[in-house]
């Protein structure tokens, strides 16, 4: 303080009063440039995100050619955005990277009032230390001031939480490049000109490890998690991976000590609304949702609500055009929805996904109005019969033989079952809402145009699945017809997986129901497919009599297609009954009926049969010719699973002859088939009998004999390993 007045050297022309002022010097402004929030409890899972911020906000890589201003973390609401960034603040503040210090400003983007830049400005200066007096009134002015003390400043780190927009954060940014700026936000941000680190949902493990970490601080002596792992990774399952709802979960378990991880799960796995149960009274999964849903206009609000509907995890953009009612699919919206982070690009280029957890926030909103409950239905309506048409066309193009007219959808199989692959889990889930009676006669017709695809693939869980729908309700309505199909295809399922007993028992049901109904084809093909469930239970005598009956019923119809594949069938059970002579008889017959039909797919099987029948009576090399045609065809079809039988019968064959580099040769080629065939056991045992033929060839001077030898081979020469059953090929 200072008291002393001077008037020395002045002019003065009147009086002079002079008058004492009191003058104090005050101390500066306070500032806050150490405001990081406290770390999240728990934080795990993020390495390989957590590595990029360092990278990104260590000085040493400024004035590089890949240092960057900005760095904005995205993602869906609850998926940790914040606790990443803050970890990192935490981390690159240890490291003593920025000096200067660090500013943390909470932007509230989601908010039904966002903080405006201008309003982030003001808080920004008098964290700087500005007193409010002194912040000027203008936007520019503001972002003036505020760019000018950061570059008087050492190396600062600007975190801005929770953008909703690039609005919000670009007047924020400094004017020199020692400075850093972490953003994040629901929304990717590239309009910033930021390196972007989107964040996905954590692993299994590490949600694991966060539930057990939340749980133990709240709790340290509480065991429940690492007691029950199985029911910990379900429950994670349940909680869609999502840190936030993982939390939720463990903060549940922890106010009731009573409740164990299994009641958790059972209670979320049975709640109608699971998003009902992820609230711990402060917390809510669906609140933070509802700030992103409401910040969107109409059209992607609707999009977002119907997408939810889909009946598979990823939907095709033709299948969002369905939904929505459209002709063409809403590109725009799902790249809106995306930026978002409220749907994500799936599994191939043109396909969409929503997290789980989304879904059953947009599932929930559907359900609470009922205007977007008669909305919704319509759109599931929708889906299903765009779903219906395609897959007849497909079924239709897998069932085409030479001579008849083309379905147009599909130009050949392999366009078909391409568009099959993609779609397979959004129409078996359309498939099974047969179920629910609005839906049930054009789901019936779907599922009843997936059971070739699905059997010939050897998805036989699906086809299990979708068969045991479609016979409950076509009994329940009283169509016996389609209920007599859906018996059928069951029990060609139940057959493939070893159910073989059912199998029996299904089709016999198939054939009562089309005898009394008069269906003499749909019986006699019951039947057929009745006989190899026969065979396969060991009661070859009545396998016989089934294939032998409907041989009889197809040739009395005129039906070549099916009599040939009666024939084929017949000559595996006298095959499998001792009688070669016949065998080879009726692989003939079946060979030469498709020969003259033009069906080489199942002229393949035949071929592939009757080696199997003359390698039975000694004749090798003429059996592995039959092989090789029968192989050619297969390949032609891209019949992986037969493919790659025929390659063990190949093998068998070779080592037969002792010809054991060939064989090996042949048993890794059908291990390759079989696993391309969605077969691993098969594969599996290919694989295993490839390594057991380490022997040496059969000595050169030596002639390989045609037939395999009726007696022990001398000790010299190494016995073949047993070759295993042969694979029949069956129709």
């Amino acid at each position: 303080m200072s008291d002393h007045i001077g008037f020395h050297g002045g002019e003065y022309r009147g009086p002079v009063i002079g008058k004492l002022v009191e003058y104090r010097q005050r101390a500066p402004a306070p500032t806050a440039l150490d405001a990081l929030p406290r770390r999240a409890v728990g934080f795990t899972g993020r390495d390989g995100e957590l590595a990029r911020l360092r990278a990104a906000l260590n000085p040493a890589a400024a004035g590089e050619p890949q240092a960057v201003l900005v760095t904005a973390v995205s993602g869906l609401g609850g998926i940790g955005k914040t606790a990443l960034a803050v970890e990192a603040a935490y981390a690159a503040r240890e490291e003593g990277w920025f000096p200067g210090g660090v500013l943390f400003v909470d932007l509230h983007g989601y908010d039904d009032a966002p903080v405006t830049a201008d309003q982030a400005l003001e808080s920004l200066l008098r964290a700087l230390g500005i007193k409010p007096g002194h912040i000027p009134v203008t936007a520019d002015e503001r972002a003036g001031l505020y760019r000018s003390l950061l570059a008087q400043r050492d190396a600062m780190l600007i975190l801005t939480d929770n953008a909703s927009s690039p609005e919000q954060v670009r007047p924020l940014l400094p004017g020199v490049d020692r400075h850093r700026v972490l953003v994040t936000s629901r929304h990717r941000l590239p309009q910033l000109g930021a390196q972007l680190v989107p964040l996905e949902q954590l692993t299994p493990r590490a949600a694991y490890q966060l539930l057990e970490r939340a749980l133990r601080i709240a709790v340290p002596d509480d065991s429940r998690v690492v007691d029950d792992p199985q029911g910990a990774a379900r429950l994670a399952e349940l909680c869609g991976h999502l840190p936030l709802s993982l939390q939720i979960g463990a903060a549940l378990l922890a106010e009731d000590a009573g409740q164990s991880v299994a009641d958790l799960v059972d209670e979320l796995g049975t709640s109608p609304d699971r998003l009902d149960s992820l609230d711990d009274g402060d917390r809510s999964v669906r609140v933070t949702f509802d700030l992103s849903y409401r910040r969107l206009p109409d059209e992607q609000a609707r999009l977002l609500r119907l997408l939810a509907l889909a009946p598979g995890p990823e939907v095709s953009e033709e299948v969002a055009a369905a939904l929505v009612g459209a002709e063409v699919p809403p590109l725009r919206g799902l790249k809106d929805l995306a930026r978002a982070h409220l749907v994500e690009r799936g599994t191939g280029r043109g396909r969409w996904r929503m997290h789980d957890l989304v879904r059953a926030f947009g599932v929930g909103l559907i359900a609470g109005d009922a205007d977007a409950r008669e909305e919704g239905e319509a759109a599931r309506e929708r889906v299903l019969e765009f779903y219906r048409r395609c897959a007849d066309a497909t079924d239709r193009r897998l069932r085409w033989l030479p001579g008849t007219p083309e379905p147009e959808r599909f130009t050949d199989r392999v366009q078909a079952l391409a568009w099959l692959d993609g779609e397979r889990a959004g129409l078996v889930g359309a498939a099974l809402w047969a179920r629910e009676e609005r839906y049930a006669n054009k789901a019936l017709s779907l599922a009843h145009s997936l059971a070739v695809y699905l059997d010939w693939r050897r998805y036989f869980d699906d086809l299990i699945s979708v068969m045991r729908a479609a016979q409950e309700v076509a009994h329940r309505s009283g169509h016996r017809q389609r209920e007599a199909v859906a018996w059928n295809n069951l029990s060609n399922a139940l057959k493939a997986v070893g159910r073989v007993e059912e199998a029996v028992e299904g089709y016999g049901m198939a054939c009562d129901l089309l005898q009394a109904i008069g269906d003499r084809h749909g019986e006699a093909m019951a039947w057929n497919n009745r006989g190899l469930a026969l065979r396969l239970a060991g009661r070859v005598g009545e396998a016989i009599a089934a294939h032998v009956h409907a041989r009889d019923m197809f040739q009395d119809m005129g039906h070549q297609h099916n009599e040939a594949a009666a024939w084929n069938n017949l000559g595996n059970a006298f095959g499998e009954a001792g009688r070669d002579t016949e065998a080879i008889d009726a692989h003939t017959r079946a060979r030469d009926l498709l020969q003259a039909i033009g069906d080489r797919h199942r002229e393949a099987m035949t071929w592939n049969n009757l080696g199997l029948a003359v390698m039975s009576v000694g004749r090798v090399e003429e059996a592995i010719g039959y092989y090789g045609k029968a192989l050619q065809m297969y390949q032609e079809f891209e019949d992986w699973y037969d493919t790659g039988s025929t390659l063990a019968n190949l093998a068998r064959a070779h080592v037969l002859t002792y010809r054991f580099a060939d064989g090996r040769a042949y048993w890794l080629r059908a291990a390759e088939a079989f696993t391309h065939a969605n077969a691993p056991d098969r594969a599996a045992q290919a694989r295993a009998q490839a390594a057991t033929l380490t022997a040496p060839e059969k000595p050169t001077d030596k002639p390989t004999p045609a037939s395999p030898p009726a007696h022990k081979p001398a000790p010299a020469q190494p016995s073949p390993p047993p070759p295993g059953a042969p694979d029949t090929a069956e129709q």
